[in-house]
């Protein structure tokens, strides 16, 4: 669901920037005030974690379309909504900046779409209220499916919306509207189960891991670095080897707009387009996960992204608290 710039007028990029920022900013804000630095090498290994479960788009069957975990549900039931909203900008970022994988004008709407309601929404609105009384196998899946499903269609509407307020006549919106929400109801229905089951790893081996969930007698059977190592692991097999066998199918939105325009790729003219473009042209290391050759390069792009992700989420994180600690001196 990474939005291109040609999607998106620069009043409307502008918007979305300033929207995410401030969601940025009070998350900042929130994990100094509650001291969450504690959470670091867990947004590091989650980060890479939704990076590389992102490059898995799976096939829904019928349809000729496929989709990729959003992940921002997955994170703040780990981390809460704020550090795992800024988990989510991390990954968000480096696939922008070093994928060309979502337009750097459109960043403002991708993080907006992806990150902002799984995060908040999710966290906030779904998982807490069902966690309140202790967490259980079943729970977990409800919480993770309805969440999953809920912020993935509320992000589908986004996308939609944000177009029609760009002016975008190829992608009328009664007609996109009713093409999006439906494929990405779909993708919502697989990302519930692939969060839960990531939750009920979790929730087996270090329950008190789990985000906004009463404290229950039950036992850890691995200590918090096991966890986070086989996390960590399992990134890296998805990232640099299922990876290289993703569905080849356009993505639910790419689908959506070749159903609808005719074509998955729109153009796009003016000033700020041309000043994104090549801005992405320097950054993009690995554009669209591939060598600038075009033979492969995915196993690579996953697990150099995974890596990238790491330091960015955890050097960022790091800076933030030691900003908090000359504060408070």
């Amino acid at each position: 669901m990474h939005m291109a710039d040609a999607l998106i007028a620069p009043a409307v990029a502008g918007t979305m920037y300033a929207a995410s920022a401030f969601a940025a900013g009070y998350s900042i804000k929130k994990i100094k005030e509650e001291d969450e630095f504690k959470k670091i090498p867990t947004m590091g290994v989650m980060g890479a974690f939704i990076f590389a479960t992102q490059m898995l788009n799976f096939t829904i069957p019928g349809t000729g379309s496929s989709g990729h975990l959003c992940g921002g549900m997955l994170a703040s039931a780990l981390l809460g909504p704020f550090a795992g909203f800024l988990t989510m900008i991390g990954v968000l970022l480096v696939q922008c900046l070093l994928f060309a994988d979502g337009g750097l004008l459109a960043l403002g709407c991708n993080i907006w779409n992806m990150a902002f309601y799984g995060c908040f929404v999710g966290a906030l609105l779904i998982w807490k209220p069902m966690m309140k009384n202790g967490a259980s196998r079943a729970k977990i899946i409800a919480a993770s499916v309805l969440g999953s499903v809920i912020t993935l269609q509320m992000g589908a509407f986004s996308v939609s919306l944000e177009t029609l307020l760009s002016g975008i006549t190829e992608l009328p919106f009664s007609v996109f509207v009713a093409t999006m929400q439906p494929i990405h109801l779909a993708i919502g229905l697989v990302e519930g189960l692939i969060t839960a089951a990531v939750l009920i790893f979790v929730q087996e081996a270090r329950p008190e891991m789990l985000w906004g969930v009463a404290e229950e007698a039950k036992s850890a059977k691995l200590s918090k670095g096991w966890t986070l190592g086989v996390i960590a692991v399992i990134a890296a097999f998805f990232g640099g080897v299922v990876s290289h066998f993703a569905s080849a199918f356009p993505d639910g939105l790419e689908w959506s707009m070749e159903k609808v325009a005719g074509t998955t790729e729109l153009e796009a003219a003016g000033s700020a387009y041309d000043t994104a473009a090549n801005i992405q042209d320097a950054t993009s290391l690995l554009p669209d996960y591939a060598f600038a050759s075009g033979n492969g390069g995915t196993s690579f792009s996953g697990i150099v992204g995974a890596l990238v992700v790491v330091i960015v989420v955890v050097g960022v994180s790091m800076l933030i608290r030691t900003n908090r600690k000359r504060a408070q001196k």
